[in-house]
């Protein structure tokens, strides 16, 4: 069949190589038929990375998402049950959100390689036409496998994630624990009003042992205050979310 297209087309595998590279305005060292071999066996093998990464950060969603389905159900069915399940549910879910992070540093440097291939180079297979690209975007994939760095700061990786999925989670945890507190029939000392008549009375269910409610309550706001100021401090628009609008 491929001796049969190169008859009919009248053009060797390496004439159409030749017709290529002066076709498209790339730069890229395609010079034979290995060479386009070459290419593609490394855009498959980018991608299996960028694909395990990506299904790593959803494993990290999933634990957060089941942790606290099992705290709200913990804390909610039962008055005996103590808000400060709640708590901790913020700090674990806190925790796999900075183990998310991390991990989407290193989706995002593979994402970054695979992009750069589909945006520069493979787009021209399907509209030769010339096109924008990325200045000197071989060169900078070279020193991506040359010296091999997180492209996103981890900062600006939680800014993302939280975006994308936690910020949701920590106000369904914000929401219970704010129920809990102030629902009078959902602590331990049941009585006939459904939620507190007072804001001392609210303190007071808000405290966790020796630890006074307006220390918790000023630790809870401090910390959600903290996450929101980061979410929007690190959202940025640069690199891939420049292109498009599907991202992760």
């Amino acid at each position: 069949m491929a001796d049969t297209q190169e008859t009919i087309s009248g053009e060797s595998p390496d004439d159409l190589v030749d017709h290529n590279q002066r076709r498209s305005s790339h730069r890229f060292p395609v010079v034979s038929k290995d060479d386009f071999t070459t290419i593609s066996h490394y855009y498959r093998g980018e991608m299996a990375r960028m694909m395990s990464w990506r299904d790593r950060l959803d494993r990290t969603t999933n634990w957060a998402i089941g942790a606290v389905a099992a705290m709200l159900s913990i804390t909610l069915s039962t008055a005996s049950a103590h808000h400060v399940v709640l708590i901790f549910s913020m700090i674990l879910v806190f925790l796999l959100l900075q183990i998310e992070s991390r991990r989407y540093r290193f989706f995002h440097l593979f994402r970054t390689r695979v992009r750069l291939l589909e945006r520069n180079y493979y787009s021209h297979f399907f509209d030769p036409e010339p096109a924008p690209e990325t200045v000197e975007w071989s060169a900078e994939l070279a020193e991506t496998l040359r010296n091999p760095c997180f492209t996103i700061g981890r900062r600006q990786a939680m800014a993302r994630r939280l975006a994308r999925n936690y910020c949701w989670i920590f106000l369904i945890l914000l929401g219970a624990w704010l129920l809990k507190v102030t629902t009078a029939v959902l602590q331990p000392r049941t009585g006939e009003a459904e939620f507190i008549h007072s804001f001392d009375e609210f303190l007071h269910n808000a405290a966790i042992g020796y630890i006074p409610g307006e220390v918790v309550l000023a630790s809870v706001l401090i910390f959600y205050g903290w996450l929101f100021y980061v979410m929007l401090r690190h959202r940025t628009n640069q690199g891939e979310l420049t292109f498009g609008e599907a991202h992760v």
